[in-house]
């Protein structure tokens, strides 16, 4: 999953991007109302932790101009301000989570994965694909009862294609959800995740759609264990 992180501080930016990605996530950083909007309008992300206090502008004012446009990615807003009055007008403007800081790094990430679990219309963590079963929680991918090593990139292309329900994804929204904005890749690396998979877990876990781009094998659609 590809989460947009809108911090001005660089240091706890820079520490909550590290600790993301020790637990799947891809993730680029915005310290300011310009680059998060410049950041949305470039890339599909699946989940935004906003902060409030930006330098040109207001976190809450933000996210207003995204709800009023449509999106409807979900948002957890992460700042020091904790009066019931803040809460209060950060629900009221659309967010759907709201933590405080000084925060737990695990804290934030279980509250992310709930979220993307409610967005995807999943209720259990576990899915089952055919002969292999997902924990969304974990990454932990087994086959028969035999643990599968997948990379964190052919996870975050499995989880992409299991939250997109059998919706087909372009190569590029997968790149979008497999590498962050500052990482140059080859134009090839979605197709060799996509090998490597297939040979892991089964050919037709994936489907490619010729000219459009892949989803998820036609019989493994919403499979929640």
């Amino acid at each position: 999953m590809h989460i947009l992180i809108v911090e001005d501080n660089a240091l706890v930016a820079s520490g909550i991007q590290a600790g993301l990605e020790l637990h799947g996530f891809t993730s680029d950083t915005a310290g300011s109302v310009a680059q998060a909007q410049a950041h949305m309008t470039s890339r599909q992300f699946d989940a935004c932790v906003l902060d409030l206090g930006l330098p040109d502008g207001d976190g809450i004012s933000l996210l207003r101009q995204w709800r009023a446009k449509g999106l409807a990615l979900p948002v957890l807003i992460l700042t020091a301000r904790s009066t019931i009055e803040d809460k209060v007008a950060g629900f009221q403007t659309g967010t759907d989570d709201y933590l405080t800081k000084p925060f737990d790094l695990q804290e934030l990430v279980l509250r992310l994965r709930a979220l993307l679990r409610r967005a995807g219309g999943r209720t259990s963590d576990l899915l089952a694909l055919g002969d292999c079963q997902v924990n969304m929680a974990t990454g932990e991918v087994t086959r028969n009862g035999v643990a599968i090593d997948i990379s964190r990139r052919e996870w975050a292309l499995l989880q992409a294609l299991l939250q997109a329900h059998g919706r087909v994804l372009s190569a590029a929204q997968l790149h979008d959800s497999l590498y962050g904005l500052d990482q140059d890749v080859g134009s090839n690396t979605v197709n060799v995740h996509v090998h490597h998979l297939r040979k892991k877990l089964g050919a037709d876990v994936i489907d490619t759609v010729r000219g459009l781009g892949f989803r998820l094998g036609a019989r493994y659609c919403g499979g929640a264990a």
